[in-house]
């Protein structure tokens, strides 16, 4: 009986051992994990070959945080710029990990409906030939003076050693994910910064209607902070040139207006460091951004 029973566990053992070896081949300890990531670029440095991304949730990894990432192929950060939305592939090896696969994912939404992203489309289309002078990111912001909401003039060199985020809005804009969702995102930023040396501007589209006291009653709903909000206004002719350096497209349609959005961060020393297009992300990443350009020493 004691043969028997001893027998019956060496073949069990036998069994367990050819299942844990034919495991261990299907799943080798070494073998690399690969998760999907999606997020916003805050921080590119090509000699490092790193791309600091603010993202959300890792499914089955980890929590949604502000990290480097390093690529093996350096160029894959070819073109790469703060302010983009990427998605790209982390895998984790055994001692090191790395992002494979990165694809630029974001451009720019249009306001209202498909029929007026037509439209735009078409209007980018007419004045293809002509000169665009929108701002490259690393070069300087050329100054421009408007008008805000308490009536007073505003220049962007009076905000000179400050980080300057501007986008573009108007108070009738009716989509909650377009000119509102961007408000929001400034409402979140001044939260956020609240005395760390940011100034927010938010410049209308549409100056005949967005005069200073609509200006001023649309910030009450922001509760925005009059000295470090700004809601600027001013004659057309000046708000397109402040838009084109933006690279920024507006028109008029049936009373309200098709736009391009895009956010823009200028840094200390007044130059363009990042173009956020569309609106397709957090105030969570955006505020990420920010806080990597507040961070950042100043150039030499």
């Amino acid at each position: 009986m004691r043969h028997g029973r001893s027998s019956i566990i060496k073949i069990v053992k036998r069994h367990v051992c050819l299942a844990v070896l034919l495991f261990a081949a299907l799943h080798p300890a070494s073998a690399a994990q690969r998760y999907p990531v999606s997020g916003m670029i805050v921080r590119v440095d090509v000699a490092e070959r790193t791309m600091t991304v603010s993202h959300g949730p890792i499914a089955g990894y980890m929590d949604g945080m502000v990290m480097p990432f390093h690529v093996r192929k350096p160029e894959m950060l070819a073109g790469m710029q703060p302010g983009m939305k990427v998605d790209f592939t982390l895998v984790v090896e055994k001692e090191s990990s790395y992002a494979d696969d990165v694809r630029v994912t974001s451009g720019d939404s249009v306001g209202r409906d498909p029929l007026q992203a037509r439209r735009l489309q078409l209007l980018d289309s007419l004045v293809a030939g002509t000169p665009v002078n929108a701002l490259a990111v690393g070069q300087p912001v050329p100054d421009f003076q408007l008008i805000d909401q308490n009536r007073r003039e505003i220049r962007l060199s009076q905000f000179s050693g400050k980080v300057v985020a501007v986008t573009f809005v108007y108070t009738r804009c009716p989509l909650p994910d377009y000119c509102l969702r961007l408000s929001n995102n400034f409402a979140r930023l001044q939260k956020r910064f609240r005395d760390r040396d940011l100034v927010l501007l938010s410049i209308t589209f549409d100056p005949k209607y967005d005069q200073p006291d609509v200006l001023a009653a649309y910030a009450r709903t922001w509760k925005a902070d009059p000295e470090t909000w700004h809601f600027l206004t001013g004659p057309t002719a000046d708000l397109r040139r402040v838009y084109g350096s933006f690279g920024v497209n507006a028109f008029p349609d049936e009373g309200l207006f098709a736009h391009s959005l895009r956010t823009a961060v200028i840094d200390r020393q007044g130059k363009l460091a990042a173009i956020v297009p569309g609106n397709e992300f957090s105030p969570q990443q955006i505020g990420d951004l920010v806080e990597t350009i507040i961070a950042a020493p100043p150039a030499r």
